[in-house]
């Protein structure tokens, strides 16, 4: 009875030791964020489905754009598929909204949305947040500088009517008034939207010297066409939202010479030689394109390559704390994400910190013009 015994437990260990590791993933791959949606989706079918001798399982699932949706989609990755981790979602909306879930079942989750209040302040909810997009503040910053450096006095800003464009908006007038660029109009729209005319009529009477529209995806090429329609002449900023193929398309030559900050995988070719992230961008441009063909990569797929980084450097270490499907391995996979250093991705160097759930610095950024209908870098 003893050695039956003995031999019942070691099996269950053993089966233990082998169960696999199971990632949830909720993404907008319909809905107006689908073209952000779409090459995040596609990335993660490219992400490696073994990781120190463990089997990965990706379950993903379709949230539409929609935040109830996503915080469905999160409970249901938690409670019925059993995931140790959370990848999503694709909007800062979604990613807020589903927080609250992960938080509540002690679920690391690393978000592929950019507003610094996902990941800050740090609170108790939040310690088990990451995020791989740059902060609204880092790419802000790089907006400012520019703007000062080529003599523009006066700013107007248009952005979604969403937490994404109240984030980039807060960032954006902070630093406008700290380096003495003047604000003269502020607008907002919705992402659903098929007119701006008056929005856009009022930031022409304040007859800026450049206009910042804080939008992401194909909808932030809507004030845009509709200014050049309108016949304005100064200089256009996006943010690092629209740094995807489906808003050159949908903008075409109405977005010839705008200006908006990116992650460097978006010109990963024309980096300088010594640029630290060089290699590893150049690396997922290669597999990205090997299957969806040449210059069909973006900033956004990366987003989600990332996150397959920050993974193969954190589950090796939680593997040490606990099996898969343990609440040991969650807590491993957390204090390993958190413990990043010096990890080189898509998009920068990650080194992170308890305070610190993304650990970007401005390595992470490059100023990028729109030249024929693709992305060059701003010189």
């Amino acid at each position: 009875m003893r050695k039956k015994t003995m031999i019942a437990l070691l099996s269950a260990i053993t089966a233990t030791a082998q169960a696999d590791i199971n990632v949830g993933v909720t993404l907008s791959a319909t809905g107006p964020a689908a073209s952000l949606g779409i090459p995040e989706k596609n990335t993660i079918d490219l992400l490696p489905r073994s990781i120190a001798g463990q089997k990965v399982n990706y379950i993903v699932l379709d949230d539409a754009s929609d935040t109830t949706t996503a915080v469905k989609n999160t409970r249901k990755l938690i409670s019925e598929n059993k995931v140790d981790v959370v990848i999503g979602s694709t909007t800062t909306p979604n990613a807020l909204a589903m927080i609250d879930v992960a938080a509540e079942s002690e679920t690391p989750m690393i978000a592929l949305a950019a507003s610094a209040h996902i990941v800050e302040p740090m609170d108790e909810k939040r310690r088990w947040v990451f995020k791989t997009p740059q902060n609204d503040a880092q790419m802000a910053t790089a907006i400012i500088e520019h703007m000062t450096s080529n003599n523009v006095k006066t700013v107007a800003y248009i952005g979604f009517a969403d937490a994404y464009g109240e984030g980039w908006w807060n960032e954006f007038s902070k630093l406008a008034e700290v380096r003495k660029l003047k604000v003269v109009a502020n607008e907002r729209f919705n992402r659903t939207d098929t007119s701006v005319t008056g929005q856009v009529l009022k930031l022409l009477t304040a007859r800026p010297d450049a206009i910042l529209i804080g939008g992401a995806g194909t909808p932030a090429a809507l004030p845009q066409k509709s200014l050049k329609e309108k016949g304005y002449k100064g200089t256009i900023y996006q943010t690092h939202g629209v740094a995807n193929n489906d808003f050159l398309r949908i903008c075409g030559k109405d977005c010839e010479g705008t200006l908006l900050p990116s992650g460097p995988v978006l010109v990963a070719a024309q980096l300088p030689a010594d640029n630290p992230v060089r290699q590893t961008a150049g690396d997922y441009v290669a597999r990205y394109e090997a299957v969806h063909g040449k210059g069909s990569v973006n900033a956004f797929g990366g987003y989600a390559w990332d996150a397959g980084v920050l993974l193969g450097q954190a589950i090796p270490l939680a593997l040490r704390k606990g099996a898969p499907g343990s609440r040991e391995f969650r807590a491993g996979l957390r204090d390993a994400l958190e413990a990043t250093r010096n990890l080189p991705g898509a998009h920068g160097v990650f080194n992170m910190s308890a305070n610190d759930h993304l650990g970007f610095d401005q390595r992470a950024r490059v100023m990028v013009t729109i030249r024929d209908g693709a992305w060059q870098l701003a010189r």
